[in-house]
């Protein structure tokens, strides 16, 4: 694909970010943690999953709305938090929440970001969520979520799977440690980067990815630092979720649920909705990919909280197959972020514009004019991933 506008599928916008991008850059978002067994099953698992469609119904317009935490959105997917951003076009955060404001859908702004919140919120005209991590402890959180609050960020999603940061062979092997820290004489490939110009002229003159703003020690931003061991020193617990609540006052989503017995934990620690998320296989390798789980997770809530998925979404019938299985949205990641590694905001904006005539197009075939009727009946899904549920 020569052209951003020749771009028909996400896969499209993959090559031309990895033919933008330097191999440490491009890897950040294309890889997984060890094996990468997880990251390969996110996408093929949706092929298990088939269709049952309607014939012969007339279904001229559909109906994509969704409505998530009490916001009513064009559609039924969200931009899930992306770090380092900046390291993938500049200012790539405000980038991305523009192009989701424009698409009347929402953004989800990392704590790991290069752009201050305040900027990212001022970016967009449509909601935008906080994504929280611990680092930095308890008091620094207290001050990124008084910030978020006055601010107009809509919800809190807290995410619950990173312990510590997976082992993601790829970056090690790349250096990229050593290049958000800006210390190039230890980065590996370093001659691979003078073949991207444009990449690197935009990297060296735009200086967001020397700290993260969102994370104030001692009144200046955080540097950037091994982000292994700051999550490690400040790994969230559910324990953590009664001062969480008490501190935001609004709707908590808990990012990072895998089992029902953690669905139904959630439940009980007062999140508004939950996502079923390995962490697009970054985290742990050799765990279910995540549409498998959904089922579980489903029964296990009882209709008690709102459920999103994310993992693998690569195509618009991704998203349909989610809904019918009890989602109520979707959040994507590596869809979007290859868009933004390929052209900034507009590459974002092309890769909602792609899943958005997938999802159109897969509906009017499956004779469903609107996602708030898409159910199970319209899905066959493999008997084992139920067999476990209880009846």
């Amino acid at each position: 694909m020569s052209s951003l506008a020749n771009a028909v599928t996400i896969a499209d916008l993959r090559h031309l970010a990895m033919a933008r991008l330097p191999r440490m850059a491009f890897d950040y978002i294309d890889g997984g943690a060890e094996r990468e067994w997880t990251l390969r099953e996110n996408c093929r698992a949706f092929e298990d999953v088939l269709f049952r469609p309607r014939s012969a119904v007339a279904t001229s317009s559909v109906d994509l709305r969704a409505t998530m935490l009490g916001t009513t959105t064009e559609l039924p997917f969200v931009l899930a938090p992306v770090g380092s951003s900046r390291m993938f076009y500049p200012r790539g955060e405000e980038a991305a929440a523009e192009a989701a404001g424009d698409a009347g859908t929402i953004y989800t702004l990392s704590t790991l970001s290069g752009c201050r919140m305040e900027d990212v919120q001022q970016a967009t005209t449509g909601t935008a969520w906080y994504q929280l991590y611990l680092v930095g402890g308890r008091d620094v959180a207290l001050g990124a979520i008084a910030r978020a609050k006055a601010t107009g960020f809509k919800a809190l999603v807290v995410t619950i799977d990173t312990p510590v940061a997976g082992m993601r062979e790829r970056d090690a092997r790349n250096g990229v440690k050593q290049l958000l820290a800006r210390n190039l004489s230890t980065v590996p490939h370093l001659g691979q980067m003078l073949t991207r110009p444009g990449w690197l002229y935009n990297f060296f003159n735009d200086g967001g990815l020397m700290n993260f703003p969102n994370i104030v020690i001692n009144n200046k931003p955080m540097g950037y630092a091994d982000v292994g061991a700051a999550l490690e020193q400040s790994m969230t617990s559910w324990d953590d979720f009664k001062w969480i609540r008490e501190a935001w006052g609004g709707p908590i989503v808990a990012k990072g649920v895998h089992t029902a017995d953690d669905a139904r934990r959630a439940v009980a620690e007062g999140a508004a909705a939950i996502v079923v998320s390995n962490h697009g296989a970054r985290q742990l390798d050799g765990v279910s990919p995540t549409i498998r789980v959904l089922p579980e997770v489903v029964q296990a809530v009882h209709g008690q909280t709102e459920i999103l998925l994310d993992g693998g979404i690569r195509r618009g019938s991704d998203i349909v197959k989610a809904l019918c299985m009890g989602a109520r949205a979707v959040l994507i990641g590596r869809a979007y972020a290859y868009g933004l590694g390929a052209a900034g905001g507009p590459g974002v904006a092309r890769a909602i514009e792609i899943l958005r005539a997938d999802v159109v197009r897969t509906m009017k075939l499956l004779g469903c004019a609107s996602v708030a009727q898409l159910d199970g009946s319209f899905v066959d899904v493999p008997a084992e991933w139920t067999a476990r549920l209880p009846r």
